[in-house]
């Protein structure tokens, strides 16, 4: 059965399943598209399964046109989870969120898991992706799969390849970016790795699950942690009257031992809000406190507060109480150019300052209304960019720095604008009515 498997990845005969169609999972089913194979979706978000039968894509950068040009030849979408047995392979892209205090919330996986194992047969491929703590895989997942009578290795396999999608990105796309792949056992991991041998440009094989899992929140981690060493030191040159931006730019110049981070107002994404505080959670049952990434976390999650506080000194020496000021955020999406608001520091800010009696307003090219979140409840309508719409406001918030913003206009309209991306780009020069934060 080991070697017939093999031989229809190789020769792209097996079915992938993908479970849970989102910023992940529907990209990766357009890459085993594009190269051949057979894809069956699944989501229990019946709004989304309706769209994509429909044709339709809700993620900017995966084309419509693409899914209708494949739906009902080799791509079929369902909610109906009892057919998760017909699929040869299984790939889980399902959100593994924090609760309200940072602890790891593994519902929606485990769930997937318990699911799958209602309806698995001999023969079939599951690899995880979604990102977690090291040991997921082998502790948690591997036992509930376990409790029918297949057995891993020989009867069904399992390993763990971590995505690394990142939306909006324009020179990478998911089949550019390098595949760590693992599995519970060498079958395991030999079977993953020849699956995305066809999908993406290079695979990068680990010893073991925990290996592969780690390796993710190390990427993410890395970066939280740099994020949040510019934006303290963002504050502290800020009362030396050193511009961090022309700091990091000429910091840069340097070819080697410097890669540059820059500083925002706030964390935003699936990834780098949340990932650190799985491994945080994980290390306790081990008896160590990763004090570094916690205060990472606590200065990255303080920077709403700063941005918000310097828009209220700012009214105030304009003699405008922030009770009743009426404000407008540029960009609630968490990062240029993209329609994905998950975890945007935006929401933050927007829900401090109408707790100080603001009114706040938003514009976004990307996202035309709001939906309530975890951070956020409030539905609120994009406003449309104008000249006279942008100075009827006391102040303008530019938290999100999308490249199709005229920002000339802004300037040149705005009584105060808090510029949180460096997107007004002052080079140093005096300007009292843009202020960086």
């Amino acid at each position: 059965m080991f070697e017939e498997f093999l031989k229809k990845i190789e020769e792209k005969k097996t079915e992938v399943g993908i479970i849970g169609l989102g910023y992940v999972g529907l990209p990766l089913a357009r890459e085993f598209l594009k190269n051949g194979f057979k894809v069956k979706g699944f989501d229990i978000d019946e709004e989304k399964v309706k769209r994509l039968k429909r044709g339709e894509s809700y993620i900017g950068y995966v084309k419509s046109d693409f899914i209708k040009r494949h739906l009902n030849k080799s791509f079929s979408v369902t909610s109906d989870l009892s057919k998760l047995s017909e699929p040869d392979i299984l790939i889980v892209c399902v959100p593994t969120p924090v609760g309200k205090h940072n602890e790891p919330d593994l519902s929606f996986l485990k769930n997937t898991a318990e699911t799958i194992a209602r309806y698995m047969r001999k023969g079939q491929l599951i690899i995880i992706e979604s990102t977690t703590y090291p040991g997921t895989t082998e502790e948690e997942i591997l036992p509930i799969l376990s409790k029918t009578s297949l057995k891993v290795g020989e009867d069904f396999f399992l390993g763990y390849s971590p995505e690394r999608e990142d939306p909006g990105n324009k020179k990478f796309s998911t089949a550019d970016i390098p595949k760590i792949v693992s599995g519970v056992t060498e079958r395991c991991l030999l079977l993953v790795d020849r699956l995305y041998r066809k999908v993406v440009v290079k695979t990068v094989p680990v010893r073991s699950p925990k290996i592969a899992e780690a390796a993710k929140l190390l990427e993410n981690i890395y970066r939280a942690v740099n994020i949040a060493l510019v934006n303290e030191l963002k504050i502290v040159f800020e009362r030396m009257g050193i511009d961090i931006w022309e700091v990091i730019e000429a910091a840069k110049t340097k070819p080697f031992g410097f890669q540059p981070f820059y500083p925002g107002p706030g964390l935003g994404g699936h990834c780098i809000p949340i990932d650190p505080f799985y491994l945080t959670w994980k290390a306790k049952e081990y008896g160590v406190y990763t004090r570094f990434i916690e205060l990472a976390g606590q200065i990255n999650t303080s920077m709403p507060y700063y941005v918000v506080d310097k828009t209220i000194r700012a009214l105030n020496e304009r003699g405008i109480p922030v009770k009743g000021a009426k404000i407008l955020i540029i960009g609630v999406a968490y990062k240029p150019d993209v329609d994905d608001d998950r975890e945007s520091p935006a929401y933050v800010i927007m829900d401090l300052l109408e707790k100080e009696g603001a009114i706040v307003d938003y514009h976004d090219p990307y996202i035309p209304k709001t939906h309530p979140g975890r951070r956020y409840k409030k539905i609120k309508e994009s406003v449309i960019l104008k000249e006279d719409t942008v100075s009827s406001y006391d102040c303008i918030i530019i938290v999100t720095n999308h490249s199709n913003v005229d920002y000339e206009m802004l300037r040149k309209s705005s009584k105060l604008i808090i510029d949180t991306r460096n997107a007004m780009k002052t080079n140093g020069l005096k300007n009292e009515n843009i202020i960086k934060a």
